[in-house]
């Protein structure tokens, strides 16, 4: 089925709106076996007919969101009738409903909310549980697709899309065969190596789909195919990538660090310079997180490091804040403070100011300590923009503590 997607809506193209409509309706469609195929956006009015009628010649179905409002940008539902050959006529049954929410809510009925209520003929309305602006269902005739209005509001779309679009779909799909969608989260490996060990071998089969999905020090490796196909090259896969795979039943590196902390009867504290608090805030973005996580202190200036953690001024002095000497004094004074098993801590250059010769912009030393054990430190060079670098070296962090803990079964 060749399904497009229509967003309409000045807001989303001024950038003040993010769309929220394909990553949703993508996800809800994909166990029955379908993808969108093609997404378009445009501003309210007129340009909504040009859209509209380009895609109508080359789709199953369509999607359409926004514009079904009481305003005069609001004219989706007027464009479609029209494209569609229909007569507009009032829905009694819909201004009663529009009627009856404005007087429990003890809002004013406004006459413009009656052309809410106006509906294609022979369009099925989709009622409004949520809002004033039902969505209408228009059939598929005359070799036009079958065309979904939905309302704009996330909050008045998911819940109709569940009600009425979804079930549509799934009796259209009935029998049909449907692939599945294994996607393995792969850490300090990048997309280029990761295709050399496995992508590449598994693009020449004609039953898999591959892909990869980069952001920093994380690749998402997808396969899309039949259930039997990917139970059956899925070895293959995680022999290729051994222990930078993130564990399968995790989301997130984090969620797999308090896992493994918890099983393990483990704590943990961290020190943050250049990473401001976001190691800390990742973990605690994890429910449970209080069980295993004890503190985080951002040191940002050398005299925080000096009173909070006990970094002597004349080892900053001599090496740097950014140097093994001052993150190794970090990682212990932090992990001796906090009474915890481990400890994380990062000292580097963000940028754009602060580089040198010697320590370009994007350099950054990590540390790990074990409580009665040893202390690990490792320099990364990471030329990103300041929110990528943090990401990357939290992730950096998180996943050295994460293989640790997966290869012992004591803190």
């Amino acid at each position: 089925m060749r399904i497009e997607l229509l967003n309409t809506g000045s807001e989303l193209l001024l950038g003040a709106v993010r769309d929220a409509h394909l990553q949703w309706l993508a996800q809800e469609m994909f166990p029955l076996g379908l993808r969108i195929g093609r997404q378009g956006t445009v501003p309210d009015g007129s340009p909504i007919r040009d859209l509209l009628q380009e895609a109508s010649g080359r789709s199953d179905l369509l999607i359409v969101t926004g514009g079904l409002g009481p305003t005069t940008d609001d004219i989706t539902r007027e464009i479609a009738a029209e494209l569609t050959g229909r007569k507009l006529h009032l829905h009694q049954e819909t201004l009663d409903r529009i009627q009856e929410r404005c007087h429990r809510r003890g809002f004013a009925f406004q006459e413009r909310m009656a052309r809410q209520a106006m509906v294609p003929e022979g369009a099925n309305v989709l009622p409004n549980d949520n809002g004033t602006a039902p969505g209408l269902h228009l059939p598929a005739r005359d070799g036009l697709p079958d065309i979904f209005l939905l309302p704009g509001p996330p909050r008045e779309l998911q819940p109709m899309a569940r009600e009425h679009l979804i079930p549509f779909l799934q009796l259209k799909t009935a029998g049909q065969d449907r692939h599945e969608c294994r996607i393995y989260r792969i850490v300090g490996m990048g997309e280029s190596m990761l295709e050399v060990k496995v992508g590449l071998e598994l693009s020449k089969r004609q039953d898999l789909e591959v892909g990869y999905c980069a952001r920093p020090n994380e690749v998402d490796f997808r396969l899309i195919g039949p259930k039997e196909v990917l139970d059956a090259v899925e070895p293959l896969v995680l022999e290729a990538v051994g222990d930078h795979l993130l564990p399968l039943e995790d989301d997130s590196m984090e969620e797999s660090v308090v896992r493994l902390l918890g099983e393990r009867k483990a704590t943990l504290a961290t020190a943050e310079s250049c990473t401001g608090g976001l190691l800390a805030n990742r973990i605690t973005d994890v429910p449970g997180a209080s069980a295993v996580f004890l503190e985080g202190v951002v040191t940002y200036s050398n005299n925080s490091k000096t009173e909070l953690l006990g970094v002597p001024a004349e080892l900053i002095a001599t090496h740097g804040a950014v140097s093994e000497e001052v993150v190794r004094a970090m990682v212990t004074g932090v992990l001796r403070r906090s009474g915890a098993t481990h400890s994380l801590a990062t000292t580097g250059i963000a940028g754009p100011g602060g580089a040198s010769d010697e320590k370009p912009i994007g350099t950054v030393w990590l540390a790990m300590a074990t409580k009665g054990g040893e202390t690990v430190s490792w320099k990364q060079h990471l030329p990103l923009d300041r929110r990528a670098f943090k990401q990357a070296v939290t992730q950096s962090a998180l996943d050295r503590l994460r293989r640790h803990l997966e290869s012992s079964s004591n803190p």
